[in-house]
């Protein structure tokens, strides 16, 4: 767990833990093999991230709906999880400063107890920092974005030309 964790209450703590097995799918999708066939990619949301064509179609889908901030911050936090110990503490201040600060230029919908524990945890941060937030935005795009992406005239034509 990343450093200063001792600062938090233990309710946060357990609340982390719960999370971190939650997440466990997570680290297993970011090694999975990309999806092959295209038609595949619109089966679920995972499928989707994990497929080239599938994920520019969902995030022009996004960009037409002034929405894909959800979709940018995800991304951003795949990128961190696997960047060098080094560029961490950039990395972190960047997703900070982008997505979660409040007013921050592509604000996502976070809750204050989610904020304060990222804002702890800046000072030092960790390769599993963000997988809390990241997995409430997945969830968020899980239950809004993606099945209105499903419906759009977007998907429907791409499908179709499957």
């Amino acid at each position: 767990m990343c450093k200063g964790l001792t600062s938090l209450p233990s309710s946060c703590l357990e609340k982390a833990k719960e999370m971190r097995v939650k997440l466990s799918h997570l680290a297993e999708t970011h090694h999975k093999p990309k999806v092959q066939d295209r038609k595949e990619a619109f089966q679920d949301l995972e499928s989707l991230l994990n497929s080239k064509s599938g994920l520019q179609l969902f995030r022009g889908f996004l960009r037409s709906e002034f929405s894909e901030e959800n979709l940018e911050f995800w991304l951003a936090c795949e990128d961190y999880r696997v960047a060098p110990l080094n560029l961490q503490q950039n990395k972190a201040s960047s997703i900070y400063s982008q997505f979660v600060n409040t007013n921050a230029p592509q604000e996502v919908n976070l809750d204050a107890e989610t904020r304060e524990a990222l804002l702890s945890l800046m000072e030092s941060p960790c390769a599993d920092m963000f997988n809390n937030a990241q997995q409430i935005i997945y969830n968020l795009m899980a239950k809004d974005s993606f099945p209105r992406f499903l419906r759009s005239s977007q998907c429907v034509e791409a499908i179709k030309a499957f």
